[in-house]
């Protein structure tokens, strides 16, 4: 009964890791700004950081179910 939020879940976080991983990677391909107002570096940096955050962590509640 409770793994059906768990899946919820960890597929939300899954998609949005890989989404902001490619999204990311995908603006560095075409150099453009990946965070306007923001030094580009700190910007790839931080979004990098949180999309495998995000990612891991959908993975390690799927492993929880």
């Amino acid at each position: 009964m409770e793994s059906g939020p768990a899946i919820f879940a960890g597929t939300a976080f899954t998609l949005f890791g890989a989404g902001l991983l490619l999204w990311t990677a995908i603006r560095l391909r075409h150099r453009a700004p990946v965070a306007h107002g923001v030094s580009p570096a700190t910007a790839v940096a931080l979004a990098t950081l949180f999309g495998a955050v995000s990612f891991a962590l959908g993975f390690w509640t799927f492993g929880r179910v």
